[in-house]
C-alpha cells in the first residue's frame, strides 16, 4: 500500500494530484456547475474516458489557487526565529489576498471573495472576521489539505486543529465551514502516516471534533455563536458513518449493491445541505471520503465517484485527490491527467518543501 511508495513522492503527488482532480472536476466551470452527474459521465466517455483527459485542457479552479496560497504560507513561516501561529495566520491572510488576483475564470466563491476583501480593506493587524451564519460553505475545506502535510504527526494534532480552524475562519467563520478544513487536513495527516485504516478515519474525526470544540471555546472568538451552530457538522458525519456501517471505526464500509452514477447522485444529495453535493463544509470532505472508501487504490474509481458528479465536483475532487496522492503517490495515474497541469511545478515544489518541513516544530528547522 502506501509504504511501497516513498513518502517524498507521496507528498508531491498529494499536491499535484489535488490540482489535477480539481481541474478535471471543474472543467472550466462546465462540470462544477452542472447538476446532472449522468451528463458529466457521458461527456467524459465521449472524450474517450479519464485516460484521454489531458490536463493542459483543464485549468485549475479557485480551489487549487487557494490551496497553493495555504501551502505557500506554511512554507514561508516554516523555519526561522520569530515564526509562530500569529505570524502564520498573518501570512495566510496575505497569501489569500494575493490569490484573489488570480481568479479570472476560476469560479471563486462569494464567501471567499467577500471575506478576503474585508481583510484587504482593514488597517489594523487583526485577522478576525465576524461570525457568519452563511459561512458554512466548502471554501475553507478545499484549501486545507496541505496543513496535514505540514503537521502529520500525532503529537502535532493540537497544531493541526488550531491552524485548520483559524485558516478556515479567515473566510468561513462558521463551524460547518471551518470544521471542513479540519477534516480535510486531518485525513491528509492520516494518509501520510499510513498507519490508520481509511475506514477508521471518520470515527477518529468525531473524537478530534471534541478537541476542536475545546480549542474554539478557549479561543474567545465569538464563542457563543460558534457553540450555537456547532452540532450540525458532527451530527451529519455521525449519520453518514452509520449509513456506511463504520461508526465503530473497525468495520468495513457497506455500500449498496447497486451504486452507480444515479444512485450516487441521490446519495450525495441526501448528505448535502440543500441538494448541491459537496458545496458545504461538512459534505465536501464527506463525499471525498465516500469516494476514497469505494475506490481504494484505483484512480479511475476515485474520479468516477469523487470528480464527476452533479454539484460542487471540483471541491470534492481537490480533497479526494490530495488524500489519494498522499496514500498512493502517482501509481496507476495516467500521466496525461497531470503532466501538463497548470501550476504543476509550483504544486510539486511545495510538496517537496512540505516534505522537508513535515513534523517539525513551528518556527524551527534542522540546518
Amino acid at each position: 500500500m502506501s509504504d511501497t511508495v516513498p513518502l517524498e513522492q507521496r507528498y508531491k503527488a498529494s499536491m499535484v494530484l489535488s490540482g489535477a482532480g480539481d481541474a478535471l472536476g471543474y472543467n472550466h466551470g462546465n462540470w462544477e456547475f452542472e447538476k446532472d452527474g449522468v451528463f458529466i459521465h457521458e461527456e467524459v466517455q465521449k472524450r474517450g474516458g479519464l485516460g484521454k483527459l489531458d490536463a493542459i485542457d483543464f485549468p485549475v479552479s479557485d480551489d487549487t489557487v487557494m490551496h497553493l496560497a495555504t501551502a505557500e504560507a506554511l512554507v514561508k513561516v516554516g523555519k526561522g526565529k520569530g515564526a509562530s501561529l500569529p505570524v502564520l495566520y498573518r501570512a495566510l491572510v496575505e497569501k489569500y489576498i494575493v490569490s484573489m488576483t488570480d481568479m479570472d475564470g476560476r469560479g471563486a466563491g462569494l464567501t471567499c471573495i467577500n471575506s478576503v476583501a474585508k481583510h484587504r480593506q482593514r488597517t489594523d493587524e487583526d485577522i478576525k472576521i465576524p461570525f457568519d451564519k452563511r459561512g458554512g460553505g466548502c471554501g475553507a475545506a478545499m484549501r486545507a489539505m496541505c496543513i496535514g502535510l505540514r503537521f502529520p504527526d500525532p503529537e502535532q494534532e493540537h497544531l493541526l486543529i488550531a491552524v485548520s480552524v483559524e485558516s478556515g475562519r479567515l473566510t468561513h467563520h462558521h463551524p460547518t465551514g471551518y470544521l471542513g478544513a479540519l477534516a480535510a487536513a486531518l485525513f491528509t495527516a492520516y494518509a501520510v502516516r499510513g498507519t490508520l485504516p481509511v475506514e477508521a478515519w471518520g470515527h477518529r474525526l468525531l473524537e478530534v471534533l471534541d478537541k476542536a470544540k475545546e480549542y474554539v471555546r478557549h479561543s474567545g472568538n465569538c464563542v457563543e455563536l460558534n457553540m450555537e451552530h456547532w452540532d450540525y457538522f458532527g451530527i451529519q458525519w455521525k449519520s453518514y458513518l452509520e449509513k456506511r456501517g463504520i461508526l465503530d471505526g473497525k468495520s468495513k464500509p457497506q455500500f449498496p449493491e447497486s451504486y452507480g452514477v444515479k444512485e450516487r447522485e441521490r446519495f450525495y444529495g441526501t448528505v448535502s445541505f440543500d441538494g448541491m453535493g459537496g458545496a458545504s463544509g461538512h459534505d465536501a470532505p464527506m463525499i471525498a471520503y465516500d469516494a476514497l472508501l469505494k475506490a481504494g487504490d484505483s484512480w479511475v474509481e476515485l474520479a468516477n465517484h469523487g470528480f464527476f458528479h452533479g454539484g460542487d465536483s471540483d471541491s470534492t475532487a481537490v480533497i479526494a485527490a490530495a488524500w489519494w496522492g498522499a496514500l498512493f503517490g502517482f501509481r496507476g495515474v495516467p500521466e496525461i491527467n497531470y503532466q501538463r497541469l497548470e501550476y504543476r511545478d509550483r504544486l510539486s515544489k511545495l510538496g517537496q518543501r512540505l516534505y522537508e518541513l513535515r513534523g517539525k516544530p513551528l518556527g524551527t528547522e534542522k540546518q
